[in-house]
């Protein structure tokens, strides 16, 4: 059961901008006036800017931007409303505790975010750096009852979502560097990490932990000095990371119960940030360039060496070299 104080961070939320008394508070909650007094006074403690007006009431000024469940579900459509958000000040990790709950049973859907993660995970074991306050860090748990073999298609959805709520909310232009880097003007500015709870016996996947982190408004002198010229934020004035986060997570639910349809690919194609570039990557050990020429139906990336033979690649990174592209692409 919902407290007096998240009832009423709810309706301000609902509200923003607009005053809206104590006593109406209060005969909507049917609770006193001193209980309306207390919980705006500890909202008021946590960080939320609340304007008291005189015969008006009380004011969530606009600029807040405080990670909230009630926030956030303020901009879920419908369908996911009873999604539960569960949203801590400080964690390790995110898709950490995501796999904790994971593992005991939780809906499909459930969201953990972070206002702050102390050891926040990117792939490859290397960490992500996840300062307070500043950005998005959140893990959705998804059931989605596909084999093994779809795995990469939930990471391409979430690429996919993350970028179309960039292109919505703001002026930007993502592009996705493979598998699932979103850059914007050359910079990284989110990665996602998938992990998976399978059942091998039957070649299916039980749970999957989607876990994304979003450089919101970090400014550059905060990243640390190895990350400077490599990672980059959205920053966009006028959108809260509560909006930002519902967003994508009506994306990628919406994404992820229809991942067999091939038009999917094709709008991760036309983000993509390798295809007809050099790239070079690591398989056994050794360093392989090649031409990215497309990117197939499962996901892969398929490349071109320069005796024209063509490669796979299922997993592991890439990195984009010159720029020197071997002959004309239709997909430079």
């Amino acid at each position: 059961m919902m407290s007096v104080k998240s009832r009423v961070l709810e309706i301000m939320e609902k509200n923003r901008s607009k005053a809206i008394s104590g006593q109406e508070l209060a005969d909507y909650l049917s609770v006193s006036r001193a209980a309306i007094w207390k919980a705006i006074r500890s909202l008021k403690e946590e960080g939320y800017q609340i304007e008291a007006t005189t015969n008006k009431g009380y004011l969530l000024m606009d600029n807040n931007d405080i990670l909230s469940g009630e926030g956030i579900k303020t901009y879920l459509q419908p369908e996911y409303q009873n999604n539960p958000v569960i949203v801590y000040k400080q964690i390790d990790s995110t898709n950490l505790e995501g796999k904790k709950i994971a593992a005991v049973g939780t809906k499909h859907g459930t969201v953990i975010l972070a206002e702050e993660q102390t050891e926040g995970r990117g792939r490859l074991g290397r960490s992500f750096y996840s300062p307070a306050q500043t950005g998005i860090y959140m893990s959705i748990i998804l059931k989605p009852q596909k084999s093994l073999n779809d795995f990469l298609l939930i990471t391409v959805a979430a690429a996919v979502g993350v970028c179309r709520v960039i292109k919505k909310l703001t002026d930007k232009k993502p592009q996705i560097k493979w598998v699932n880097d979103i850059f914007l003007d050359n910079k990284k500015i989110c990665g996602i990490l998938t992990e998976a709870v399978s059942n091998f016996e039957i070649g299916m996947v039980e749970s999957v932990i989607l876990g994304i982190g979003i450089n919101v408004k970090t400014n550059e002198n905060q990243f640390p000095e190895e990350l400077r010229e490599i990672a980059g934020s959205l920053f966009s004035e006028g959108i809260t990371r509560n909006q930002i986060a519902a967003e994508i997570i009506n994306e990628i639910m919406k994404l992820s119960e229809n991942l067999e349809d091939k038009t999917l690919i094709e709008e991760y194609k036309k983000y993509s940030l390798v295809l007809g570039k050099i790239i070079s990557y690591n398989k056994n050990g050794e360093i392989y360039t090649a031409k990215a020429i497309d990117i197939n139906n499962q996901g892969n990336l398929v490349v071109e060496n320069e005796q024209g033979e063509t490669y796979i690649i299922q997993s592991g990174e890439v990195s984009i070299g010159s720029g020197q592209i071997f002959g004309n692409s239709k997909h430079s």
